[in-house]
């Protein structure tokens, strides 16, 4: 397995670390980032989005475009 770079690492940590998050996904290129998540039981689709995107804001960069979306749950 190759390393992630650091910042994929840190964002990945971060949204971990949102309660709720069972599996996240991160992709980057050029200047946009797109994070995926499955939540758990618990956690509404709009809360557990809301609560990751608040997670990552201090690594977002002004020039850059995120998307935030629902994993599919068979992936």
């Amino acid at each position: 397995m190759t390393d992630l770079p650091p910042r994929i690492r840190r964002t990945l940590e971060l949204v971990y670390g949102v309660e709720g998050v069972t599996a996240a996904r991160v992709w980057q290129w050029e200047k946009k980032v797109a994070v995926g998540v499955r939540g758990g039981a618990t956690s509404t689709p709009a809360d557990l989005l809301r609560r990751v995107e608040a997670a990552v804001a201090g690594v977002r960069e002004p020039e850059e475009t995120w998307e935030f979306g629902i994993l599919d749950t068979e992936s």
